[in-house]
């Protein structure tokens, strides 16, 4: 049995991002992983425009210690363009992101300026370029926009939009098999025997990896038949970048997952001390990276955000992805009889003067109720056997996309 951190290291080192890229529209690329970093082709701004609605004006026009008049002589609304330049004693009446007239360098808000038709009075006191956002302030042409390995966000594709991309290299998306197995685990919606389960299992993780932006094979429920469980971990490894199963990976009589991986692939190691989590396998099946995490639906799903997710970002070809931890103040007690690394499903209380967590309840990894509820691991390392109402304890965050 090797630690967490060991698993986490040596999952990653196994993992060889995709290289394969195509194209897609800005619209499509919602967690797509960039293939290349993207210049900005263009100042953003790309002219200095109004920052508000007001009027543009000469600063030389104003006065600091009392009020002045000017002529309004001109509207200017954003997407319009005036060329002929300024004179002494005139202003234009100027809309947010209309383009700075020549000659002006100050606008003035409308809620200060008095106007009588055609003449406004603008009072003392005005600064030179406030309310003018100039060309380049946001971006400046040459500047690197996204880097290479982006896992691009809503932000990042309206950005780019505005920078007139229209047609963006990604890497391409994985395919992840993902299979259910075991005699006693059947598909919702059928008539649930004693000793039997539904597949919340594949339910969870199918879900899971569409949230991280992975295409999934779907390969279905596995009973334990040798040479059925051959051909499916072979299709897998034949059609798929990677193979997640949940079961047979422990000591049973039925763990025939482990026994195909064995003969027929390869097999890094099995067995984490975590908690939950212990029985894991991991290794190879043809081309494709093999996940074998437990049955326990809690225990598989701790799995794939704490160690599964991390690989199969850095399959996708973006750049590794830190864990959001925070410290906070633990509320009620909680103790383990392990040595192992635990990961207690908790819920962080964020609407406080100082944010705190506690746990959501029972931890038993059939619970499934109690990551249900959780938006956070307490993580409680091998040495730290109890922690009591006050500590100040280290949290992850959970995220799925």
């Amino acid at each position: 049995m090797i630690s967490f951190k060991e698993a986490q290291k040596q999952v990653l080192a196994k993992v060889t991002p995709i290289q394969e890229r195509e194209a897609v529209s800005p619209i499509h690329g919602l967690g797509r992983v960039l293939s290349h970093s993207i210049p900005a082709p263009a100042n953003v701004p790309n002219h200095d425009n109004s920052a508000m609605d007001g009027y543009a004006m000469r600063f030389s026009d104003l006065r600091r210690d009392k009020p002045v008049t000017l002529k309004v002589v001109a509207d200017l609304p954003a997407g319009d363009l005036i060329t002929e330049p300024v004179q002494p004693g005139q202003a234009i009446r100027i809309m947010t992101g209309a383009p700075i007239p020549p000659n002006c360098d100050c606008v003035v808000m409308q809620e200060v300026v008095n106007r009588d038709k055609k003449l406004i009075t603008v009072p003392g006191d005005q600064k030179q370029y406030q309310h003018i956002r100039k060309a380049g302030e946001d971006i400046t042409v040459g500047d690197e926009v996204l880097p290479e390995g982006r896992r691009l966000k809503p932000a990042d594709l309206g950005l780019l939009t505005s920078l007139g991309v229209s047609e963006l290299s990604v890497f391409r998306r994985p395919v992840v098999a993902l299979l259910s197995s075991g005699n006693e685990v059947i598909e919702a919606g059928n008539h649930l025997k004693p000793g039997q389960v539904y597949d919340s299992n594949r339910t969870t993780l199918h879900t899971a990896l569409k949230a991280l932006g992975v295409d999934v094979l779907d390969l279905g429920v596995v009973k334990d038949n040798r040479s059925e469980v051959e051909r499916i971990l072979h299709r897998g490894g034949e059609e798929a970048d990677a193979i997640i199963s949940t079961g047979g990976v422990s000591v049973g009589d039925y763990d025939l997952i482990k026994e195909v991986l064995i003969q027929w692939g390869n097999i890094h190691f099995w067995k984490v001390a975590m908690k939950p989590g212990k029985p894991q396998a991991y290794g190879k099946l043809g081309r494709a990276l093999f996940f074998g995490l437990p049955g326990n639906p809690v225990s598989g799903l701790t799995v794939f955000l704490t160690i599964v997710r991390p690989a199969l970002i850095r399959l996708m070809g973006a750049k590794d992805e830190q864990p959001q931890l925070l410290t906070m103040r633990f509320k009620g007690k909680f103790k383990k009889k392990h040595s192992r690394m635990n990961f207690v499903r908790g819920i962080v209380h964020f609407d406080a003067d100082e944010p705190w967590v506690e746990t959501t309840g029972a931890q038993g990894s059939g619970i499934l109720t109690s990551l249900s509820k959780a938006n956070a691991f307490i993580i409680m390392p091998e040495e730290l056997t109890t922690v009591n109402n006050g500590d100040m304890v280290k949290v992850q965050l959970i995220q799925y996309d």
